[in-house]
Formats: structure tokens, C-alpha cells, sequence
């Protein structure tokens, strides 16, 4: 028998974290999986770094990308560029995962080819369609065109559930973000420029689209708050390359001595970086899930999360966008010996590294020739 072909959609950083070890996982069984990756460049030298990292075998880029790209663009581009390359290609299956917009237009884009579809990272869920915007709407219409869910949670499978999803089509994985940074901790890689900062330092990223504007602004002033408030602490923030996330950030907080801003860092100097920090403040999904497997306190600069396993394991608090309210439960937490060890627990709430595995299995037992569950 051939092996099961597998065309892999990723656009965005996260994605190509969270999708690296299955492709990896994948071109280790050469017998049963022919795995090729399609990336639509919806983010660019951010996935550069980690095809590069990953060794990942690009089959095709789409270079979606423009200056100041709307969704709109990135959508409509993506979908036309994927349909043809699936109708050329005619995989088994297409897998995308979780929430973006390239995640989206991959599944739309095999839907319209009649190829079957697996959504890694599936069932994540805050109840608002527009929070985050428009991840939430995002992974949910990917949940009606997807014939196998991946959860990375028994949550995101009742989340499932609820809408109605075949609990035959639905497989509980763990989280592949797991599988990452297991593979990043092992390499040898050198050590990113905060991990060799000798005083104490707080890692904090901000991107989100629904960040951009008054809430980004708050969070930086929370920050320098943060700043006054602790004399011994620096900030290490690498930047989004998104222009109105720089223009803010250096405005609001570039001249401050003890504020670190660098360019994005590769996925193994980061996962380093974030093991070195004392305290993580961040908008981004994954990272909760990073921290929660590290032990790594992090404050959530969102008002909700599609994670709350994070904060049920201890490890993360949600602080939302407001600057004194950042400023105040960061500095009590470091000055809480007490609370500050309790959420400093390493959790497996996200799994044991094994997602990759768990989908490879799962495609395999799907019969090749069925266009439902299989029973």
C-alpha cells in the first residue's frame, strides 16, 4: 500500500511550531506517510526562521504577503492559491491548525477539492466570536469543514461535543506545542541574549490584532509601571514585525534603560529565553501552554482565554489590558514567595508530548476509503 499522503497548510508562526513535530513525526515512517508542507506566506520571516530551525520540506509558498495585508487579501488569496495546489496534488488528507486565517482558507480550499480534512488544535473555545477577532470565528468555521478534530484537551472535546461534532471523529492528542518545545529543549542550540541576563528578567510578547491600538498602549505603560515599581528587573520583549505594534512599543516604552527590544527570536532561542525569565507577560495562546508545561508563571494580557486549562493548573492568571492592574499583580506576584512558588508547578495539562504520534495513528485508522467517522 502507498503511503497516505499528507499536505501540511501553515501561514503564521504558531503554526509552523505547532505543526513542525507531525511533519517531522511524519518523515520518520516513510513506509506508511509521504508528508509535504504548503505555506501561503501569510507571515514571512517569521516562518522562515522556523522552516529553517525544522527543516521542514516546503512543497510550495503561495507569498500571500503584502505590506499592510488586510484579512480580506490574505483570505481570498490563500483560498485560490490552496485549491489549485490541492487539485494538482490530491493528497489523502490536508491538515491545518488552530485559529488563523490561513488555517481558514485551508480548510475551506480542501473542502472545495473534496479532500479530507484534520484540524489539529481543535475545540478551543472562549464563547465570544469576536474575542480573540478572528481566531474565535476562525477555529469554529474550521470545526464544520473538518472530518477528524484533534483536541488537544478533554475540554476542547466536550467544547466539540456540544456543537454537535461525531465523538467518533474526535481524538483527545495533548497539545503538539508539547512535542515543540520537548524538541527544542533537546537541541543544542546556544542560549538567546535573555537567558544570559544577569539580573532578574520578565519575558513579555504582545501581537494580538484585537491588542493593536488603546489596549497595546495600556500594556506598555503597564510595563514601565512595572519598571518603576521594581529597580532590580529588566524587560526583555521581542517584537512583532507588524508596524503598529513596533510604532507603539517604541514610542511608548524604546527609551527606557532597562528595556530590552529585539528582533523575533528562532523558536529554540525563545523556548530559552522563556525558561530563563522569572515572570511571563503575554497575549499569545501558545505560550500559555508553554509556560504551563515549563512551570513558567505568566500573566494573560487578555480579558479571556480558549486555554482556562492554564489557569485551572495554577500556572496562569488573566490580568486583561489595563496598565496598573499589570503593574500591580506582577510586582505583588515577585514579591509573594509563597504564591509565586505556587504557580511555579509544572503541569501536563496540555499532554506528554505524544500529540504528533497520537495524529499519525489517528489517520491511519481512518479507512482510506471513508468519507465519515469510521465506526
Amino acid at each position: 500500500m502507498k503511503p497516505l499522503a499528507v499536505c501540511v497548510v501553515m501561514g503564521t508562526r504558531p503554526e509552523a511550531i505547532k505543526l513542525a513535530p507531525v511533519v517531522i513525526a511524519a518523515r520518520a515512517r516513510p513506509q506508511e506517510f509521504s508528508a509535504s508542507v504548503v505555506r501561503t506566506g501569510q507571515h514571512r520571516e517569521l516562518v522562515d526562521q522556523l522552516v529553517r530551525e525544522f527543516d521542514l520540506p516546503v512543497e510550495a509558498d503561495l507569498q500571500v504577503m503584502q505590506p499592510n495585508q488586510d484579512l480580506a487579501h490574505v483570505m481570498a488569496e490563500s483560498v485560490r492559491g490552496l485549491s489549485g495546489l490541492f487539485k494538482r496534488l490530491r493528497p489523502d488528507w490536508v491538515l491545518v491548525q488552530g485559529d488563523t486565517t490561513s488555517t481558514f482558507a485551508g480548510a475551506l480550499a480542501a473542502f472545495y477539492q473534496s479532500i479530507r480534512i484534520g484540524h489539529v488544535e481543535a475545540g478551543l473555545r472562549t464563547g465570544d466570536r469576536r474575542s480573540p477577532f478572528p481566531e474565535e470565528a476562525n477555529r469554529a468555521l474550521t470545526g464544520r469543514l473538518a472530518d477528524l478534530h484533534f483536541a488537544p484537551t478533554e475540554r476542547a472535546r466536550q467544547n466539540l461535543l456540544r456543537e454537535g461534532i461525531d465523538e467518533g471523529a474526535i481524538v483527545v492528542t495533548g497539545n503538539t506545542v508539547i512535542d515543540a518545545l520537548q524538541l527544542a529543549l533537546a537541541s543544542d542550540a546556544g542560549a538567546a541574549d535573555p537567558a544570559a541576563e544577569k539580573s532578574p528578567y520578565v519575558l513579555a510578547t504582545v501581537h494580538r490584532r484585537e491588542s493593536h491600538g488603546p489596549a497595546l498602549a495600556r500594556i506598555c505603560d503597564g510595563l514601565q509601571a512595572l519598571l518603576t515599581r521594581r529597580p532590580d528587573l529588566t524587560v526583555w520583549l521581542p517584537m512583532h514585525p507588524s508596524p503598529q505594534v513596533r510604532n507603539t512599543i517604541e514610542q511608548r516604552l524604546g527609551a527606557h534603560p532597562r528595556l530590552r527590544l529585539t528582533e523575533p527570536l528562532g523558536y529554540k532561542a525563545f523556548v530559552r529565553a522563556l525558561a530563563g525569565a522569572v515572570l511571563v507577560l503575554t497575549d499569545s495562546g501558545g505560550i500559555q501552554e508553554e509556560c504551563t508545561a515549563l512551570g513558567k508563571p505568566v500573566l494573560v494580557l487578555r480579558d479571556r482565554t480558549e486555554r482556562p486549562e492554564a489557569v485551572a493548573a495554577g500556572v496562569a492568571e488573566l490580568v486583561g489590558t489595563q496598565a496598573d492592574r499589570i503593574a500591580e499583580t506582577a510586582a505583588s506576584l515577585l514579591e509573594n514567595a509563597d504564591g509565586y512558588r505556587a504557580m511555579s508547578r509544572p503541569s501536563s495539562a496540555f499532554g506528554a508530548g505524544t500529540a504528533a504520534h497520537s495524529i499519525l495513528e489517528a489517520l491511519l485508522r481512518w479507512p482510506r476509503d471513508a468519507t465519515g467517522a469510521p465506526s
